[in-house]
């Protein structure tokens, strides 16, 4: 299974940015690195291509600045002198008829502010008294997991849940709250919840303390306990590349010094004495690779395909991920078609509003280096599609971009039609973590520490931003390193 030169062979299946990124954790071993990519380019959902003469990302645009794996990847492949900021992070939730401030003060859609969340006008008088009301309940008992909505729901109310924290997770996972998991994509604050009594309470403990108001002019109210307690924070949130986050996927890829194949379909994989057999390619003419060990940074679907036939209980537990489908549909506009340009970086818009698009981004207003990289447009991102929303993805670009146009119409007053269009398509792209997903993750991690010189990563698993997939990248390196060095010393 070794090179000639005696080089272990280690084979990643999937050139997404964890298939990559893991490549380039490799590189440092005396491994031959081999990377499968079925499609005809690198990156999964990272890419970038022009719109109206700009360079704007098709899929994933910011990543967390605050988690150092994917600022530190980045750095480590030269790319940080690219590294941009949001101009703001101000957004809005469209609603009721309104574009309503998104509050500061809150995590993931639960309040943190009440005050706050009451001069945003986002409820009600009856929701907002009832969100209030969660002051005065007793701490909620949670044995085991939950859905979201039925742990938030019962302290806060359903109105809540459906026009806050249902657009915020559908704005990561284009899933519905009362599926996905509080454990799973709540982790934070599902944590502090055990030592509040409120979940308003955790979700304070989470966030920066923020700034003291100033002191009147003739210093009363001034004294010890003014500036007390920690600074606030300020550094940004998120961060991007000036080129496009797109941009990522081939300077990691170059700086990994793995052979890179694309259009290379991995169809069979199975175990070998001495290590894997892997068959690529078309069927009518298949070829076989072997490896002495294998990274899957797939999606969970043919993942569970690949080990079917090795390990049935790690397929059939990968096989309970479902995934949703999304567009980005991207427009460029004149400057003058709006009234008044956006100040804020986008909007959120609620599943019980009963809109195609659940978020927008206003690309040249969130990120400034776009609006001094082209011409004088306003660039417009707009996402479509919910988990369970396959019928309209199904409508071609063109309805899908004359939908897109319309509601962002209805939301801002843009006039007239776009100069430039893009609807980029993301089908299966966003894995579900439904109720009870950390215990299925622990189940296919098992079944897959079964099998010697096996190991996943990517965002079926602990997250599905960049940073995540690259810290699952990590972790998946880091097994197949330390099996291959267990192998030496046996």
């Amino acid at each position: 299974m070794t090179t000639p030169a005696g080089h272990p062979v280690i084979a990643i299946v999937g050139g997404g940015i964890a298939g990559l990124a893991a490549a380039f954790f490799l590189s440092g071993s005396d491994a031959e690195v081999i990377v499968l990519e079925g499609s005809r380019r690198l990156g999964g959902k990272l890419a970038v291509s022009e719109i109206a003469g700009i360079a704007v990302d098709e899929g994933a645009e910011a990543l967390l600045a605050r988690r150092p794996e994917g600022t530190g990847l980045i750095g480590a492949v030269g790319l940080d002198r690219q590294l941009v900021q949001p101009g703001t992070t101000a957004a809005a939730i469209w609603t009721r008829g309104q574009l309503r401030p998104l509050p500061r003060r809150q995590f993931l859609g639960v309040p943190a502010d009440l005050d706050e969340l009451g001069r945003s006008e986002i409820l009600s008088a009856a929701g907002l008294a009832r969100a209030r009301a969660e002051a005065d309940l007793p701490a909620t008992a949670r044995t085991g997991d939950v859905s979201v909505a039925g742990y938030v729901g019962a302290r806060f109310g359903q109105e809540l849940v459906d026009r806050l924290v249902d657009p915020l997770l559908g704005g990561i996972y284009a899933g519905r709250s009362d599926q996905l998991s509080f454990e799973a994509t709540m982790p934070g604050l599902a944590n502090a919840s055990r030592s509040h009594r409120t979940l308003a309470g955790a979700a304070r403990s989470l966030l920066p303390v923020p700034a003291p108001l100033p002191a009147p002019a003739n210093g009363a109210g001034a004294g010890p306990s003014a500036a007390a307690g920690p600074a606030p924070s300020t550094a940004p949130v998120f961060t991007t590349l000036a080129g496009g986050l797109g941009t990522l996927p081939a300077a990691v890829a170059a700086r990994s010094g793995a052979a890179v194949r694309t259009g290379a379909m991995t169809r069979e994989l199975a175990r070998t004495p001495g290590g894997w057999r892997l068959t690529i390619g078309a069927a009518s003419a298949p070829e076989q690779l072997a490896a002495d060990a294998v990274i899957l940074a797939l999606p969970a679907s043919p993942a569970s395909r690949l080990l079917a036939a090795t390990s049935p209980a790690t397929a059939a537990a990968l096989g309970e991920i479902g995934y949703a489908s999304m567009a980005i549909v991207t427009l460029a506009y004149p400057r003058a078609a709006f009234p008044s340009l956006p100040e804020r970086s986008g909007c959120l818009v609620p599943a019980v509003d009963s809109r195609a698009v659940k978020a927008v981004t206003f690309s040249t207003v969130k990120w400034p280096h776009l609006r001094a990289a082209g011409p004088p447009v306003v660039v417009v991102r707009c996402s479509v599609g919910r988990v369970g929303e396959e019928a309209l993805l199904q409508r071609d670009d063109g309805e899908l971009a004359a939908i897109a146009g319309a509601e962002l119409a209805a939301a801002t007053g843009v006039r007239g039609a776009p100069i430039d269009t893009r609807v980029s398509r993301w089908g299966g792209g966003l894995p579900q973590y439904t109720v009870c997903h950390l215990e299925r993750v622990a189940r296919i991690r098992a079944g897959v520490g079964r099998q010697p010189g096996l190991a996943v990563c990517g965002a079926a698993y602990d997250g599905i931003g960049i940073p995540a997939c690259i810290a699952s990248a990590r972790l998946a390196s880091a097994q197949i390193l330390a099996y291959l060095d267990s192998r030496r010393d046996s």
